[in-house]
């Protein structure tokens, strides 16, 4: 390396030398004497009247020196060859010269630069290659990163919430620290080990934890660095890559979002030749190619394991599938642990508090929550992360960050505070609907208002009973709209859209039709889109079944909220004042014995007569409209 930056100076150096050589060379000659360029009328003029003494013909240029020593330059016309008779009719001394060419410093400039700049060029390419970069031969390189003893280790400590998982990854542990163990029984370890789950669950730590605990070198690339646009470089990338495997064995592989390159073959419009399957292709065959004995574990990580191609999932390749569960609520607790082991929380900070009103996170939103809570208690200056922070970390992360500058029109108000308020009230009333957590009308996000529901333990399959009473609720916004308001909202569309999935699905997917009974709608993938397998009979049987559940359930709705009306004039009214309202805070309202927070709140009009006089208003406006004639109407025309 410092031969190559010596040699560089020194190049460097004799360039600047002839540079400086030129620049002198130029400076004397055009600080030789310069002769003033005239008229070639004048020159004929002045040879008739012999007053020039000599001259030098150079091509078409003349130069010369008068009698009075004043020298001089023209340039003969093209064609004209009359001057030398009458020069020398004339008795002057003619001297003739060959025409000069180019300055010789152009000449070795134009002849030697291109020479010069290829060997800069081989130069700095000599220097790159021995400094190990060799960009240009290393585009078909596997870019695995290796981990060995350069990075902190991860170990079974670290990951939590997964134990079953972990038991059964434990024996790959053992294998890669004693194999005879194993050997001597004719046991075989698995060759690869497929890690399917959601996002967040902890796949991808699971797999360090593996490699940190056998002690072992860990290679990890994601699926999408074998995949380029040049056809085999994908190919050559996993050769690369087990060569690299095969001289740090024993070691670990680990494959990460591997349905970027092992997606089912066959499944695009191109067949079965382009650059990604052939990439798929020769990882199978290197799958193939080595023997447990040697000591490499391959692990793979994907959220979509339907979509892998068979030929991937056999045994002797990946021998062993492993789905990855979001933790329960003793797993929370256990994450939430690891995660502020080295945070200083406060006295009132409970974990299993947090644990049991997280349910359906994963491992990922658990870290981020914590994260968030220090983060807003570094902004709140707080010396410690208190139970406070960790509530709004939680509204922050599921129901996004409160836009208190947004600013509503105060019927924009109303209608949100009653359409969250008519959620609130069917799901207090419903015995199936899961618990309400919390209710606001200050905007989140993209929406106006949010109920928040929490179940009360987790969840992992759904009745008939509760999906139609979670129907109920998703209708209540809507209902509470139309029976307090007399008119309804867009508010409600994301409400609809939910509630038609579910109601789709009840009937197409979950068999809770009776009159369609327990039949599957299939799907088939085709040219890369689904496609159903069904009858258009059968299509609109379920079209009509879909419609019927959602009438029922929105009539059901209906009816609960009619017969509630106090329960819902008393939580908008709660809404409208406090723009918050918890659990316990919620049952007092229903009941109405929250107390009011404003001053003069006894002086304003129930929520009921503030609807009357709305209503009384748009009667008076649409009468006024009315009254006028219809070519002056606007609304009226057509």
């Amino acid at each position: 390396m410092d031969k190559m930056k010596e040699i560089g100076k020194s190049l460097a150096l004799w360039l600047t030398i002839a540079l400086l050589i030129i620049l002198a060379f130029n400076f004397f000659n055009s600080n030789q004497l310069k002769s003033h360029t005239e008229p070639f009328s004048t020159f004929i003029q002045q040879v008739e009247k012999g007053e020039i003494e000599k001259v030098i013909i150079q091509g078409q240029r003349v130069i010369g020196v008068t009698k009075d020593n004043k020298p001089f330059e023209t340039y003969l016309p093209p064609g004209y060859n009359g001057v030398i008779d009458k020069l020398t009719e004339m008795g002057v001394e003619i001297h003739v010269k060959p025409q000069e060419g180019s300055p010789w410093y152009i000449t070795v400039l134009v002849s030697w630069l291109p020479m010069i700049f290829l060997i800069l060029l081989w130069l700095s390419m000599m220097r790159q290659m021995s400094a190990g970069s060799n960009k240009a031969l290393s585009f078909a390189k596997s870019r695995a990163k290796v981990f060995i003893d350069n990075k902190p280790k991860v170990t079974f400590k670290d990951v939590a919430g997964i134990d079953e998982v972990k038991e059964e990854v434990s024996e790959i542990v053992d294998f890669l620290k004693n194999p005879k163990k194993f050997q001597q029984l004719g046991g075989r370890i698995p060759k690869g080990v497929l890690l399917a789950g959601v996002p967040g669950t902890g796949k991808t730590l699971l797999a360090k934890a593996i490699a940190g605990e056998a002690n072992v070198p860990f290679l990890s690339v994601s699926g999408s660095e074998f995949v380029e646009m040049f056809v085999g470089v994908g190919a050559s990338r996993v050769r690369d890559l087990f060569e690299q495997a095969k001289r740090h064995a024993p070691c670990i592989v680990f494959i990460d979002e591997i349905d970027a390159v092992g997606r089912r073959r066959g499944a695009g419009v191109t067949g079965g030749h382009d650059e990604r399957e052939q990439t798929l292709n020769q990882l199978l065959v290197e799958m193939d190619g080595f023997e447990s004995s040697e000591g490499i574990i391959v692990i793979a990580a994907t959220n979509r394991p339907d979509i892998l191609d068979p030929a991937l999932l056999r045994p002797g390749r990946f021998d062993r599938q492993i789905y990855v569960p979001l933790p329960d609520v003793r797993g929370r607790l256990e994450i939430l642990k690891i995660h502020t082991k080295e945070k200083p929380l406060a006295e009132d900070v409970d974990l299993e508090v947090i644990a049991r009103s997280t349910p359906g996170f994963s491992g990922a939103d658990l870290a981020n929550i914590v994260n968030e809570a220090a983060l807003i208690a570094a902004r709140k200056n707080h010396g410690k992360i208190t139970m406070e922070d960790f509530e709004e970390a939680k509204d922050k992360v599921t129901m996004g960050i409160e836009r208190k500058s947004m600013v509503l029109s105060e019927e924009e108000k109303v209608t949100t505070a009653y359409h969250e308020a008519g959620h609130t009230l069917v799901a207090k009333l419903l015995p199936n609907a899961d618990k309400v957590h919390k209710v606001t009308i200050i905007p989140r996000g993209k929406a106006l208002g949010i109920t928040q529901q929490l179940p009360e333990e987790d969840k992992y399959t759904y009745t008939k009973d509760y999906l139609l009473d979670r129907l109920c609720v998703l209708f209540g916004g809507r209902v509470a709209e139309e029976l307090a308001l007399g008119t309804i909202s867009t508010g409600a569309g994301n409400d609809i859209e939910r509630a038609t999935e579910i109601a789709r699905r009840m009937v197409a997917e979950w068999g809770m039709s009776d009159r369609i009974g327990p039949i599957a709608v299939k799907l088939k993938e085709q040219f890369g889109e689904p496609v159903e397998l069904i009858s258009e009979e059968m299509k609109r049987l379920i079209d009509k079944e879909v419609k019927r559940i959602i009438k029922e359930t929105y009539e059901r709705t209906k009816e609960i909220i009619s017969q509630n009306m106090d329960k819902l004039e008393n939580l908008a009214k709660a809404l409208l004042e406090r723009e918050t309202l918890t659990g316990e805070e919620i049952d007092k309202a229903m009941r109405g014995e929250l107390k009011s927070t404003s001053s003069d709140s006894g002086n304003q009009p129930p929520a009921g007569l503030e609807k009357e006089k709305r209503e009384e208003e748009k009667e008076e406006r649409k009468s006024a409209i009315e009254d006028i004639p219809p070519g002056l109407n606007p609304q009226l025309e057509a």
